[in-house]
C-alpha cells in the first residue's frame, strides 16, 4: 500500500507569496523591455495565464502527485501535457498579434517562460523535501539514543548485582553441611545471577543459554511446589537450540516469573504449563496457568515481576513487526502466547 505523504498547505500558502513577488517583478521586467515590441499583446495574455498554471500546479498538481507510487513520472507526465496545451493555446493567441516571420520564434519563447513558471516549485519541493529529510534523519539518531536508553533502563531492572557474592557464601555453606538439595538449589541460582550479571547486558545472546536459564527458574520453583500434591506442573522447554539462533535476553521469564507467583496456591488445584516449540527461526511459546486470589497484605499482590509492560516494551523496541503476542485472562485462568521470528 503506497503510503501518502503529507503536504503542508500553510507552507504552501507563505512559499506562493514569496514567489508571487518574484514572477511579478518578472512580469514587469519583461514588459518594460518589450513595451515597444509587437508582441506585447500576448505577453499580457500569457503571463497571467502562466501564473496561473503555476499556482494551480503549486497547490493542487503537485499535492495530488505525492499521493502515487511514482511522484515524479506523474509531474513529468502532467508538465508534457501541460506544454501541449499552453503551446496551442498560445498559438491560436499569438496568430492574431504577430507576423509569421516571428511567430515560431515568439511561440517558443512564451512556451519555455510558462515552462519555468511550472518547474520552479518542483526545484523548491525538491530542496524542502532534502532540508525535511535531514532534519527525518537527525530525528531518527535521537530516537535510536534514547531506545538504547531505555533498553538499558529496563535490563538494570532485572540486574541485582549485590547478591551473587552472598550466594557464593551459602553454596560453601551447604556443602559444608552435606546439604545437598540445598546446595543444588543455591547452584542453580548462582548460575542465574552469573547469566543476569554478565549476558544480560548484551544485545543478543544464544537463546540456547536463555533456555538454559528458564530451566534454571523452573527446577528452584519445583523445589518449593513438590511437595504439594494440589499444584500440577507441565514443563515442555528444549535444552538445546541451534547455536546460531540469537534472541534478546530477560524476554521469556517474566511470563514464567508471572505464572508461578501468581498461578500457585498450597491449598488449590493450581495448574501452570509452559511450552516452547522451535520451527526453523521461529519461537512459540506459551505460558498457562491458574489464578488465585491473593491476600490484601501481599506486597506482590499486583506485581507481574520486572512488568510485562517492560517486556511488551522491549520487544516493541528489539522485534518491531516481528513478533505476536497474545494474552488472554479470565476469572480463573492466565495464558500467554508468544511468537518471535529470530532471523535477520
Amino acid at each position: 500500500m503506497t503510503q501518502q505523504v503529507p503536504f503542508n498547505r500553510q507552507l504552501a500558502t507563505r512559499e506562493t507569496i514569496i514567489l508571487f513577488g518574484v514572477w511579478l517583478t518578472i512580469t514587469a521586467f519583461v514588459l518594460m523591455v518589450d513595451r515597444e515590441s509587437e508582441f506585447i499583446s500576448s505577453w499580457t495574455i500569457t503571463l497571467p495565464s502562466g501564473w496561473l498554471m503555476y499556482h494551480l500546479s503549486f497547490r493542487y498538481l503537485f499535492p495530488k502527485a505525492l499521493t502515487f507510487r511514482f511522484p515524479v513520472l506523474f509531474y513529468i507526465a502532467c508538465i508534457f501535457v501541460y506544454c501541449l496545451v499552453i503551446f496551442f493555446s498560445t498559438a491560436m493567441v499569438l496568430s492574431a498579434f504577430i507576423e509569421e516571420e516571428g511567430f515560431f520564434m515568439e511561440l517558443g519563447g512564451i512556451t519555455f517562460f510558462s515552462l519555468l513558471l511550472i518547474l520552479a516549485p518542483v526545484q523548491w519541493i525538491i530542496f524542502k523535501r532534502l532540508a525535511r529529510g535531514n532534519e527525518e534523519l537527525f530525528s531518527i539518531k535521537k530516537e535510536l539514543v534514547q531506545t538504547e536508553a531505555s533498553l538499558d533502563f529496563l535490563r538494570s531492572q532485572i540486574s541485582p548485582h549485590f547478591l551473587f557474592n552472598a550466594l557464593n557464601t551459602l553454596y560453601g555453606l551447604a556443602i559444608h553441611e552435606k546439604a545437598d538439595r540445598t546446595s543444588e538449589a543455591i547452584e542453580k541460582l548462582g548460575s542465574m545471577m552469573r547469566f543476569m550479571l554478565q549476558e544480560n547486558v548484551q544485545e543478543k545472546i544464544a537463546l540456547v543459554r536463555d533456555l538454559e536459564y528458564l530451566n534454571n527458574y523452573i527446577a528452584l520453583q519445583r523445589l518449593r511446589t513438590e511437595i504439594s500434591p494440589n499444584i500440577r506442573i507441565q514443563i515442555a522447554i528444549p535444552k538445546e537450540a541451534d547455536l546460531a539462533l540469537q534472541i534478546a535476553p530477560m524476554l521469556l521469564i517474566p511470563f514464567i516469573e508471572n505464572a508461578f507467583k501468581h498461578g500457585i496456591s498450597l491449598r488449590e488445584e493450581s495448574h501452570i504449563r509452559i511450552s516452547l516449540e522451535l520451527k526453523q527461526s521461529t519461537v512459540y511459546f506459551d505460558v498457562f496457568n491458574t489464578k488465585h486470589v491473593r491476600p490484601e497484605n501481599d506486597p506482590e499482590k499486583n506485581s507481574n515481576g520486572i512488568g510485562l509492560m517492560n517486556v511488551k516494551q522491549r520487544l516493541q523496541l528489539v522485534y518491531p513487526g516481528k513478533h505476536e503476542l497474545t494474552i488472554r485472562e479470565t476469572a480463573l485462568d492466565y495464558f500467554v502466547h508468544l511468537v518471535i521470528n529470530l532471523g535477520l
